[in-house]
């Protein structure tokens, strides 16, 4: 069966098209709004020539395609607050110390930092002007102040920043990761900058909220600890936030993170709870279709308090449809109720679509749908059990084939054992979210025996405790693995046509499986010829200083840390695993370096830098030296200069005041990142 032969999987895939024109190619509302009535007037027009004519006309499917395209684009501009007038943005400045009397309303809670709780905000007012979009906060932490809660209202006169892109190549981008959620702008303040104002008005995510602190609430007097109560709130409740960075990576590094994530898998476990439960309304006239309408609110209310992420909406919108279907005896297509699940999200939040756990969680579906029953028709064990077991594990390394390459090119590592976590874990999963169910709602209602919550903390820190084992099984853990977007997309190439080979023999699927191995093998070729260059690289650093020499597919650093700092640095790691680098030598910092035919400077604390007939392309100042930059500039004349992260600020704020009278080039890599030189 061809998937394409779908109307929903295609209008899907030009929906899918329009977002991505619209995210890299910005079109104003207004245009894409002309266009895609236009569209829609002829496509009614081709409707109606067609249905008097009783034929099917090219012309009918062209339109719908490209009004389909312009959907996405207009979509995705009609979402981004920031195309409209009463932005935010419109009516603030991001000049430093510019201060602005501001209303705002709590809108997310996030996970805290090392010096910064976070939220996500709504912009209310800016002055008396009432205005629209979401920003970053971030208040310093203060244990004498209680923290702030959803639909709080605060007034404050703060100002805004904007967001930084990284500071060092192949780092993870803060930036865009905010601005595809169209977070565009950052605050830092104090507690004891904000009032917070009174309001009677509660949000769908404000009850939600209350609804999680009722139930936290009401399990504190039970002393589970907190890994346990973090869990629960993961598993139950949908809030990661309060997960220790430990357990995190115990389940990163065991495979099993998607057990934390709410997703189909407990979506479905809760439908299947839900279905036993409702059963006898059946019974009633009219049943089936009150059990669908009870199983779809149900299903909705448990998104809203996991807090509508995109792989619980995901799930919900999917399980929604095969909950009506089932209940009113319609036939199903799994593909085409993917494909209608991924329409509706995406047409209510079309930046989903780059969204990590959107991907992964559609491609794990698919994959399971196209490549489980062929590995579950290998063996089929008589042993009830036994087929339960291999069950799992053929549903398990279907998933891994649909999110292999994309979790290699978010992540660069592999959990080998993840099929030993996810078959102990897995069958026993809705168990523990039935029990878990079952704990929630005695404790809310004050029912809840001391033992049982006592045994169910037991449970959790046994899964807890598993998870941590296999994690520490560092034999069985890849990591920093090179992976680029090309790689990405010749691995699902190969993974599709072997799908298409095992499903239909024939010459036309061989043919398909030894192109794709083709392409794999062009994508090493380009890979390897498009990272063989030679560049300096001066990294930013806070308080120190990075240097590092890549030359044909080797790496020299060079730096001035001390080995604890040195033991915790990631920064080299990123980038050599961004260029794919395998070597990598340690050297001392110099002096000067020689760059073919350009030259690098390095003057230290010690200021040295009077070299007779030497005028350098570069000077990098590291650790403060006090020089007379005029005199250094006359001296020796030269190109650029750069200043790293080792320096006190205000040493930079006069050189920068200096190149600028100057007319020199000056490059501070706490504002614009790592300096590349390319040779």
């Amino acid at each position: 069966m061809k998937l394409l032969n779908f109307t929903i999987i295609k209008l899907t895939c030009f929906l899918i098209l329009g977002i991505l024109i619209s995210y890299l190619f910005p079109i104003s509302i207004r245009l894409s709004l002309y266009i895609t009535g236009t569209l829609f007037v002829l496509l009614s027009v081709f409707f109606f020539i067609a249905r008097k004519q009783f034929i099917k006309t090219i012309w009918f499917g062209i339109t719908a395609s490209i009004l389909m395209v312009f959907i996405g684009i207009l979509t995705t501009s009609f979402h981004n607050q920031k195309n409209f007038s009463n932005h935010y943005s419109k009516f603030i400045s991001v000049e430093k110390d510019s201060l602005e009397t501001v209303t705002f309303r709590i809108r997310e809670v996030l996970k805290p930092g090392n010096y910064y709780d976070k939220y996500v905000i709504d912009i209310l007012k800016i002055k008396d002007e009432t205005v629209s979009g979401k920003s970053l906060l971030n208040i310093q932490k203060d244990s004498t102040q209680p923290a702030l809660k959803v639909d709080d209202i605060i007034i404050g006169n703060i100002a805004f920043q904007n967001l930084i892109h990284p500071l060092n190549p192949h780092q993870f981008d803060y930036k865009k990761y905010l601005e595809k959620k169209y977070i565009y702008h950052q605050i830092f303040t104090k507690n004891t900058s904000l009032l917070k104002a009174s309001s009677d008005r509660h949000t769908l995510f404000g009850i939600a909220d209350n609804i999680r602190e009722h139930i936290n609430l009401k399990l504190a007097p039970y002393d589970f600890k907190p890994d346990e109560l973090a869990i629960i709130n993961a598993l139950l409740l949908g809030q990661r936030q309060d997960i220790s960075e430990a357990v995190y990576t115990s389940y990163t590094n065991a495979g099993a993170i998607h057990i934390l994530a709410v997703s189909g898998l407990h979506v479905g476990i809760i439908l299947l709870i839900l279905t036993f439960v409702f059963k006898p309304i059946e019974r009633l006239k009219h049943g089936k279709l009150i059990k669908a309408i009870l199983l779809v609110l149900c299903l909705w209310c448990f998104a809203l308090i996991a807090g509508l992420s995109a792989s619980v909406t995901r799930a919900v919108t999917m399980f929604s449809i095969v909950a009506i279907a089932m209940n009113l005896k319609r036939p199903t297509n799994v593909y085409n109720t993917l494909a209608i699940s991924m329409f509706v999200i995406l047409l209510f939040k079309p930046l989903f679509l780059f969204d990590v756990g959107f991907q992964l969680s559609y491609l794990a579906v698919f994959a399971i749908v196209a490549i489980d029953p062929m590995l579950y028709n290998l063996w089929r064990p008589k042993n009830w059990l036994l087929d339960k077991y291999w069950h799992t594990l053929t549903v398990t390394v279907s998933a891994q084939f649909g999110i292999i390459p994309v979790s290699l090119f978010y992540f660069h590592q592999f959990p080998g054992l993840f099929f030993i976590s996810n078959l102990v874990i897995i069958p026993f999963l809705g168990l523990i979210l039935g029990l878990g169910i079952i704990v929630i709602l005695l404790a809310a209602i004050n029912l809840l025996p001391s033992f049982f919550a006592e045994i169910y903390g037991y449970i959790i820190s046994g899964m807890n405790g598993f998870v941590a084992w296999v994690s520490k099984q560092d034999a069985f853990l890849l990591k920093d693995i090179a992976f680029s977007l090309v790689y990405v997309i010749a691995f699902y190439l190969v993974i599709i046509a072997l799908v298409k080979y095992l499903k239909q023999r024939s010459f036309s699927s061989l043919k398909w499986m030894l192109i794709s191995v083709i392409c794999v093998q062009c994508a090493f070729i380009f890979t390897h010829y498009k990272n063989t260059r030679n560049e300096f690289i001066v990294f930013h650093k806070s308080r120190y200083s990075l240097l590092g020499n890549n030359t044909n597919h080797s790496l020299l650093v060079a730096h001035d840390f001390d080995s604890l700092t040195a033991s915790k640095n990631k920064i080299i790691k990123d980038y050599t695993v961004g260029n794919h680098i395998k070597t990598i030598k340690k050297d001392t910092l110099k002096s000067v370096y020689i760059l073919n035919n350009k030259r690098l400077l390095v003057i230290d604390s010690l200021g040295v830098y009077n070299i007779k007939s030497f005028e350098p392309d570069y000077v990098l100042l590291r650790q403060s030296p006090k020089i007379n930059l005029n005199r250094l500039i006359d001296s020796i004349k030269p190109k650029y200069i750069i200043a790293d992260g080792s320096n006190y600020k205000s040493y930079i704020a006069q050189w920068e005041a200096i190149c600028e009278k100057r007319k020199l080039p000056f490059h501070q890599t706490s504002k614009k990142g790592a300096f590349i030189i390319n040779y």
